[in-house]
């Protein structure tokens, strides 16, 4: 499959295709011709890589976990490869949420202590 059939069969650009390609998630072989030929299980990896940017996933963590095949077949989200590394970014992404609360926070204690007091009225 080319590269403008992988763009129709998915709704994927083929600028987004050759990023993944760049990015060592998405494969292609070379033809004598230059063109890129997809595999037939292209479409499915396709949606794979989409399902796991959608949730937020770096391409480095989809290209560490992409491989991974669970116990019913290429699905991601039976992986425990994957739900790990899921697990792990979001208890990142947590720990950051609540350090930028505190921050939040202090700043808004700073300038409420700190704001000029109005002038008593006249």
């Amino acid at each position: 499959m080319r590269i403008g059939e992988l763009s129709r069969a998915t709704g994927v650009s083929p600028r987004s295709l050759r990023y993944y390609e760049q990015q060592g998630i998405l494969t292609a072989e070379r033809g004598s011709n230059g063109y890129r030929a997809y595999g037939a299980d292209a479409p499915e990896t396709v949606a794979r890589i989409r399902a796991l940017l959608a949730i937020g996933l770096p391409t480095e963590t989809i290209r560490e976990v992409l491989p991974c095949e669970g116990p019913a077949g290429p699905r991601p989200e039976v992986c425990p490869g994957l739900l790990a590394r899921i697990a792990e970014i979001r208890d990142t992404t947590a720990r950051q949420a609540a350090e930028l609360s505190r921050t939040s926070d202090a700043l808004s204690r700073y300038l409420t202590e700190n704001e000029p007091q109005a002038p008593h009225g006249r």
